[in-house]
């Protein structure tokens, strides 16, 4: 317990004061948040969870800082890498072009990117098949609209984004064919559309009074504008990247996990027990890097039947029985 109040507290004296500790003895790695604040309910929240596990597992104390802007982030990385940190872990997209650059200028500290793929030898790149666990909850949206029509509502448009559209679009087709109307808007084209959940909000109830009654939010922290439309007119919302359905029990559909917890945790891991490498590593369904959530709070409304098909495609996906695409036009073969 002293050990996780000392890394509470080094989190927030990084974040109001800008300074970092000495890494004179053993194992002490960071995490670096995205912009959007540690508790978003979504992926910097998920990223924290995976760091505390390992902290409670290994009793081994982390040090993070939250950034205020993406102006933060190379010089976050250099400030910790001069302090020679054993391990920097950098999630989010973001951060792609920082990690090139420090980790160039310091190539004996150890550097783990989420959602970037870098090619240095001292640097750990982490991504996602987002298109596969977007196609099941593609499938649930598919499987529970009412009017025939649903949405898809993007933080910032990228292509990372556009890979969780895609997925769902033909996890949509897979179940409907061409039955079911897709509306998608993005939030934005800058940093801030991860935050910016009055937008969202606005888009989301615009979708709803075309007559959508699922919304799946691929936004961060603007998502949760999205889950407070659905509540608030009485449709679904889909979340993503962490377990997003206790925010509006009954009004969360499901939620699209991306394991961002696993993959820090693994990587924290990794540094401590010296099995750490550099190259590039997938986290695709079958190695549970993305899914569908089913708890307490939305169990009534995913059926046995429901279920029973999202686990077929689930075991084809993985057999390479389908297909799911990650460009645009690119089609599901089954």
């Amino acid at each position: 317990m002293k050990k996780l109040c000392k890394r509470l507290g080094l989190g927030i004296l990084l974040a109001t004061s800008g300074i970092a500790p000495s890494f004179a003895e053993g194992f002490a790695p960071v995490l670096l948040y995205d912009i959007g604040g540690k508790f978003d309910k979504s992926f910097n929240e998920a990223a924290y969870r995976g760091a505390d596990r390992f902290t409670v597992e290994t009793g081994t104390a982390y040090h993070d800082f939250e950034p205020a802007s993406e102006t933060q982030y190379e010089q976050a990385l250099k400030r910790f890498a001069r302090k020679k940190a054993s391990l920097i872990v950098a999630v989010g997209v973001g951060y792609s072009v920082a990690v090139r650059n420090v980790a160039a200028k310091y190539p004996d500290v150890k550097f783990t990117v989420i959602d970037a793929v870098i090619n240095a030898p001292n640097v750990q790149s982490i991504t996602f098949k987002e298109n596969e666990g977007s196609f099941l909850v593609g499938m649930i949206a598919a499987m529970k609209t009412e009017t025939g029509a649903v949405g898809f509502i993007g933080g910032m448009d990228i292509p990372l984004i556009r890979r969780f559209e895609h997925g769902y679009r033909q996890g949509i087709r897979y179940v409907a064919r061409d039955d079911v109307k897709i509306i998608e808007n993005y939030v934005g084209t800058t940093p801030s559309a991860w935050n910016d959940p009055i937008k969202a909000s606005e888009l989301a109830r615009s979708q709803y009074a075309r007559g959508v009654d699922v919304v799946f939010a691929a936004a961060g922290p603007s998502g949760l504008g999205v889950i407070q439309a659905a509540k608030e007119s009485g449709n679904y919302a889909i979340g993503v990247d962490s377990n997003q359905n206790h925010v509006a029990p009954g009004t969360v559909l499901t939620s699209m996990l991306k394991r961002v917890d696993l993959a820090v945790y693994k990587a924290m891991l990794a540094g401590k027990n010296g099995t750490w490498a550099a190259g590039h590593t997938v986290m695709d369904l079958a190695a549970g890097g993305v899914d569908y959530a089913v708890d307490s709070n939305n169990e009534a409304l995913i059926t046995d039947a429901i279920r029973k098909r999202l686990e077929e495609a689930r075991a084809k996906i993985i057999k390479g029985e389908i297909i799911v695409g990650d460009v645009e036009g690119s089609n599901t073969s089954h």
